[in-house]
């Protein structure tokens, strides 16, 4: 049976699966990304690991997702967050002349999106938004059942747009950007306390965290309307770290936009959980190396 390789690249782990055309995973592997990550280390230690996970050579392609944007080609990596060394990397070149097959690369919140759109909680929208809460902000388009990446493939940077011009200053040199409000390390910021002991405490009926997660509700629904009047998606899917608070801010998100937007705008629209946890990556890079072959 053919089956495609898929790796998720990060700066702690690197997770690899096998994938059948259908969805089904036959084998995975998770392991440890060497530390300093450079190139160099990571390409060695990668080629280690598609030997284990594919002794029998049968994959026919491989798809990478990596921390960071990639040139058009899908052959690049431009830049690679929290790894060492990393500008404009052809990755997917060293690893066909490694391995002998074809292999492409994309953003890791691009790859999680392809992931939903295939096998989680997207599989029913051919026109949707990944919208992943965590130590940044990041998102990823499917357009008509494709991920839209835009000019230079840099389209689907989510949480960089305004939510307030007046706001704290955003790494991207943006104010007030929707990640200064809803990541984790601006969670930190406000309120002294992780994401995970808010939860708790709203599980708990604390009024204060019972509080945030509205206004944070509040917030992110705001920074979705701009979203939804631009693309119309008939599901919005959120994933990361906070996702797991999802029940706590879900209803003052959709107050929000019940508000803000247009019936004719969010007809039908479904705000989801995310369902593939950590695997989203890994799963989308595999798609993408289906849509290679």
């Amino acid at each position: 049976m053919q089956q495609v390789i898929g790796i998720d690249l990060g700066g702690t782990s690197i997770k690899l699966g096998t994938y059948t055309a259908n969805g089904t995973c036959v084998k995975s592997l998770t392991i440890h990304t060497p530390q300093p990550a450079t190139p160099e280390a990571v390409l060695s230690t990668m080629v280690d690991a598609i030997n284990q996970i594919d002794p029998e050579n049968e994959s026919i392609a491989i798809g990478i997702g990596t921390p960071g944007p990639a040139d058009a080609t899908g052959k690049i990596a431009k830049v690679a967050i929290n790894l060492t060394g990393w500008h404009n990397v052809p990755l997917a070149a060293w690893l066909e002349a490694k391995t002998g097959k074809p292999t492409i690369l994309a953003n890791d919140a691009n790859c999680a999106g392809l992931g939903e759109a295939w096998l989680g909680a997207g599989r029913n929208f051919p026109n949707m938004i990944l919208l992943t809460l965590g130590t940044g902000v990041g998102g990823a388009i499917i357009l008509n059942g494709k991920l839209f990446v835009g000019h230079n493939c840099t389209a689907g940077e989510l949480g960089l747009i305004t939510l307030r011009p007046d706001g704290p200053v955003c790494n991207s040199g943006n104010q007030g950007s929707l990640e200064q409000y809803l990541s984790i390390s601006a969670i930190r910021r406000r309120t002294g306390k992780e994401p995970i002991e808010l939860g708790t405490l709203a599980k708990k009926g604390d009024v204060q965290a019972l509080r945030f997660w509205q206004e944070y509700g509040t917030e992110l629904g705001i920074g979705l309307t701009s979203l939804i009047y631009v693309l119309t998606p008939q599901a919005i899917i959120i994933g990361g770290g906070v996702s797991a608070n999802f029940s706590y801010f879900l209803p003052s998100v959709k107050a929000e936009i019940e508000k803000r937007v247009l019936p004719s705008s969010r007809e039908g629209l479904q705000i989801l959980l995310a369902e593939l946890g950590n695997n989203a990556g890994m799963v989308g890079a595999a798609k993408l190396a289906w849509q290679i072959v």
